[in-house]
């Protein structure tokens, strides 16, 4: 299972959130915080909830080891990596992600290591949660492909942003422009890739 994140505009989940764990001495913090990681890392070790509130569309890369699971055996206990030391893995930890941000875009990679919880409440966002619930259900397959093309379409837009940046790199540095082989063959590739 993946961790949740939260687009929560109005406060429901953050107030659910600290109301559900009030009783489990939940830490809360934030990514500005000097201190977040050490935070993290205890709760890790101990076995306690974190709420981590308000980010925006991209997460802290330190992040991703807990957001992946990467737990590791050994000694028969697991252990995490986080930052550049391990951690003793309690299995009572639980980690919470919240978003104030009313439609947030977040990239692929991010949507694919957690699980994206809409708290918005309006009819059409409602339906359209049911809708994927409804798909995810009865047609895996089509959840699955949905999350390819996502990854897919991600990817081909980075690639087209890399041969543009290209392009006008060699318009910039050449002297004669229809002269210059290697720009008109990026252009050719520019022309297929798009």
């Amino acid at each position: 299972r993946r961790w949740p994140l939260i687009i929560d505009p109005q406060g429901q989940a953050n107030k659910w959130i600290k109301n559900l764990e009030r009783d489990n001495k939940l830490s809360t913090i934030k990514l500005t915080d000097s201190s977040f990681l050490r935070t993290i890392e205890n709760a890790i070790r101990y076995g306690t909830p974190v709420l981590l509130e308000n980010v925006e569309e991209s997460l802290d890369p330190a992040l991703d080891p807990l957001l992946q699971k990467n737990l590791v055996k050994r000694g028969g206990q697991y252990q995490i990596r986080l930052g550049d030391s391990d951690i003793p893995y309690n299995t009572d930890f639980k980690f919470y992600i919240t978003s104030k941000m009313p439609n947030p875009h977040y990239l692929p990679e991010i949507c694919i290591k957690v699980t994206v919880i809409n708290f918005t409440v309006t009819p059409m966002g409602l339906e359209d949660q049911l809708l994927v619930e409804v798909v995810r259900v009865e047609r895996p397959d089509l959840e699955e492909l949905k999350d390819k093309l996502i990854v897919q379409i991600a990817d081909d837009k980075k690639q087209l942003q890399d041969l543009e940046d290209k392009i006008l790199k060699l318009i910039a540095d050449a002297s004669d422009i229809l002269g210059d082989e290697e720009l008109i063959n990026t252009l050719d590739a520019s022309k297929a890739t798009s």
